[in-house]
């Protein structure tokens, strides 16, 4: 299976993105990732022409099996980058129409970035996005800031176990709502 694994964050040091690149390391055997990012997108602008960075983002969104999004959390919903990202893939161009999509997310803060997950799930029910949502368990990491060792691994076995839960789950929607 073919997962776009997007970053959310627009952040120099992004723990969403060294999550999802953990996820990449850790299932490499099983999945073949693509890693793509909201940073450096323009913001969104009504009425203009999609520019070639989201002309290219779309490609890879189109391209992919699953989308596998990392949805920090900023003031109580998704980052602004990523909000954008969405806005632009939901008016000339339309990849997620149909497409599986799964979140996962993470903070330095306890909740790991809930709020978010639930604000996106709302956000990608929008006009001109309709993907399928995972609504399975949920993947959401506090503590981010000391949950990484020197080399992004997670340090912790029982985040570790439970990613392994999470996607075995993820597994099994997916062979349901590809039928």
């Amino acid at each position: 299976m073919k997962v776009l694994a997007l970053n959310g964050s627009n952040a120099d040091k992004s723990y969403n993105g060294m999550l999802l690149k953990f996820i990449a390391k850790h299932f490499a055997s099983k999945y073949d990732f693509e890693y793509a990012s909201v940073k450096g997108l323009p913001m969104f602008k009504e009425g203009e022409e999609d520019p070639e960075s989201v002309l290219k983002l779309n490609a890879q969104v189109e391209a992919a099996d699953l989308v596998l999004i990392a949805s920090p959390e900023q003031q109580h919903s998704v980052s602004s980058a990523l909000k954008s990202a969405l806005e632009w893939l939901s008016t000339n161009t339309h990849p997620f129409n149909g497409k599986p999509v799964v979140i996962v997310s993470t903070s330095p803060l306890a909740q790991g970035a809930a709020r978010s997950q639930t604000k996106l799930k709302t956000i990608l029910s929008s006009p001109g996005l309709h993907p399928i949502v995972f609504n399975g368990d949920e993947f959401m990491m506090g503590g981010a800031e000391g949950d990484f060792d020197e080399n992004g691994d997670l340090k912790i076995e029982g985040t570790v176990k439970f990613l392994d839960h999470f996607f075995d789950e993820v597994d099994a929607w997916y062979a349901q709502v590809t039928k």
